[in-house]
């Protein structure tokens, strides 16, 4: 949820944390701050609530000097955003400084014995009680390194926490409890980093480590030792990452979603890229870490989500059931452990997020794993928290994305979603070499089918973004395999654009939904050339008998519904398995134009983050 970067070496701390920081704003972006050993042996910090360009400000009338430091960028769970409550977060002589991701849950509890022994706290955050308990344990003669260690043992919750004291000049010390969000540790040369993402490294080093929950980093400029939060000595598997800093431009577009949104012709073929076979037509995911024999056995397949993600795990479910034939469903993360759940060693959980750091998914995930299930990851952060709890993950190879709504992680979801359920066919058997190979064919045709519904529409969407820039809501309606995209729809407008909508079953609207329609709720209908034909013209003509305006995405070429909607947007002459995945360009750009046209921030929409790391 929020953004930490931390340095250490023989270079300007804060150049380099500030750069960390701007790659890692998609987090949070309610405030930032830095803190630095300064060269006289003190500590200095800056924080500003708002955006990174504040801080950016302020340090420039205000330098900050040294070579070790430690950053923050804020997504508010506690405390207003304001200057304040950012981080980093200071003891009470202001020797030592910290930075944190998560919620620490027994904060009240801590404040109440901090503030009885004198301590004295100036935010409403939660994250300040980490630096005075701290400094408690510091009191009561324990050295810095075992003092944080009784920290991190004493706050509840799932947190991550780095921090640096004036008596240890060239160090941070950082630790990790529970899954609130990564921390990679970055070896240079003569120079060390930490970072919440990789992108935020790409640019310094691609050899890391990834510190796992209950453990503590002891970073110098010389490099870093790992123990347990008892202070036993631990031993990291270093990772050597494929390099990409290709994400820091927008290539002249106005804005990262929009280039994003662009992308997806190139981002759904990498995802494509070594999956399918064309001697026969085939389809081959290795990662999927299951035989035949083991494939055979699943019984039932639960696919966890938040957000977009939960959108692109309910199709995934539509596409299991149509193809593989294994009974399958769709589950928000933050409600599966809680419920108690019936899983065993027969079920298989497919986990789906972009950042593969979603706190509740990641605790879904470890729920699952007691009972034995077989766990796969769909992801696009290679290393991250979630592609190690699961024992294979199918890797979106989406590139980085910016843009905090999701979009081409959105599709590179649905096409590895859809390669998994073709793979489990495959090996179960559910359908003949023929169809198996029709359908690998028509995926080959993916790319060029996404690149045709980028350009589509060019002329419409600006009208279309003049007009409903003036309405109160929206109803997104589809049947079949379009209604986890109607759903993603609405929620694509509401994130950037701020107006209220809806996605839903096109038959649902008639049981309530549809005493919302007038001149002022636009539908929105997902109604291109497939068995529901028929049915999703009766849905309309419904719409439209009630003086409802109609915006429907349709196939190039359907003359009859085009005459039909008040709007049509057109998506190319698709197969049915492609449908979904295509009709979601034209949504896309829908609410990024209306976002563009009320002079909304695209990027980085009020509220919220890129990883939800907290639940």
């Amino acid at each position: 949820m929020c953004g930490i970067f931390g340095y250490t070496g023989n270079k300007s701390a804060s150049d380099l944390l500030l750069q960390g920081l701007g790659r890692l704003e998609y987090r949070g972006y309610d405030s930032a701050g830095l803190a630095t050993v300064s060269e006289n042996g003190g500590l200095e910090h800056l924080k500003s609530g708002g955006k990174l360009s504040n801080l950016i400000k302020l340090i420039g009338t205000e330098p900050l000097t040294g070579n070790c430091g430690i950053g923050h960028t804020r997504w508010a769970t506690h405390g207003e955003p304001n200057d304040l409550n950012a981080h980093p977060h200071g003891n009470s002589s202001a020797d030592l400084f910290t930075v944190h991701n998560g919620i620490v849950e027994n904060y009240f509890d801590l404040k109440e014995m901090l503030v009885k022994e004198g301590h004295n706290f100036l935010s409403e955050t939660d994250s300040e009680v980490i630096p005075h308990l701290i400094s408690h344990f510091i009191e009561k003669g324990f050295g810095l390194e075992k003092a944080i260690q009784q920290t991190a043992s004493a706050i509840k919750g799932s947190n991550t926490v780095a921090a640096i004291h004036s008596k240890n000049p060239g160090e941070i010390i950082a630790f990790r409890v529970g899954n609130a969000g990564g921390l990679t540790i970055g070896i240079g040369i003569d120079e060390m980093f930490i970072s919440s993402d990789l992108p935020a490294l790409a640019e310094h080093t691609n050899t890391v480590h990834f510190l796992a929950s209950g453990q503590v980093a002891l970073v110098n400029s010389n490099g870093v030792n790992f123990t347990d939060l008892d202070g036993n000595k631990v031993n990291l598997e270093t990772h050597t990452i494929e390099k990409n800093t290709l994400f820091a431009e927008k290539d002249g577009f106005d804005h990262f979603m929009l280039k994003e949104i662009m992308d997806q012709p190139e981002s759904s073929m990498s995802s494509l890229r070594g999956r399918l076979r064309f001697s026969p037509y085939s389809v081959l995911v290795p990662e999927v870490p299951l035989t035949s024999k083991q494939a055979q056995e699943i019984k039932r397949v639960v696919l966890l989500g938040m957000g977009s993600s939960l959108h692109a795990a309910q199709l995934g479910a539509l596409y299991l059931e149509k193809f593989a034939r294994i009974p399958a469903v769709a589950e928000d993360s933050s409600e599966f452990r809680y419920r108690n759940p019936v899983i065993d060693k027969s079920t298989l959980v497919i986990a789906v997020g972009q950042s593969g750091e979603t706190a509740d998914t990641l605790e879904a995930m470890n729920h699952a794993k007691k009972y034995n299930a077989k766990i796969i990851s769909v992801a696009n952060v290679e290393g991250s928290q979630a592609t190690r709890i699961a024992e294979g993950t199918v890797m979106m190879h989406s590139g980085y994305e910016v843009g905090v709504a999701s979009t081409k992680t959105f599709t590179g979801s649905l096409i590895c979603l859809l390669l998994i359920a073709l793979h489990l066919a495959n090996d179960r058997n559910s359908l003949s070499k023929e169809e198996l190979s029709e359908l690998t064919e028509q995926l080959t045709h993916l790319p060029r089918l996404m690149g045709e519904s980028t350009q589509l529409n060019a002329g419409t969407f600006s009208n279309l973004a003049k007009l409903y820039s003036k309405m109160r809501r929206f109803l997104f309606i589809g049947r079949g395999l379009m209604v986890p995209i109607a759903s993603e729809g609405s929620m694509k407008l509401k994130e950037i654009s701020y107006l209220q909508a809806e996605g839903m079953t096109a038959a649902a609207m008639k049981h309530g939904p549809i005493a919302l329609v007038d001149a002022e709720t636009p539908v929105i209908a997902l109604a291109t050339n497939n068995e529901y034909r028929m049915k999703n013209i009766g849905n309309m003509n419904e719409v439209l008998a009630r003086g409802g305006s109609l915006t429907a995405v349709i196939s190039l070429g359907d003359d009859q519904l085009e005459s039909l909607v008040t709007n049509a947007l057109f998506v190319p002459k698709a197969p049915e398995i492609l449908e979904p995945i295509i009709a979601t360009i034209p949504l896309q750009l829908l609410a990024y134009h209306i976002a563009d046209y009320l002079n909304l921030d695209v990027d980085q929409p009020r509220n919220l983050a890129k990883s939800v790391t907290v639940e």
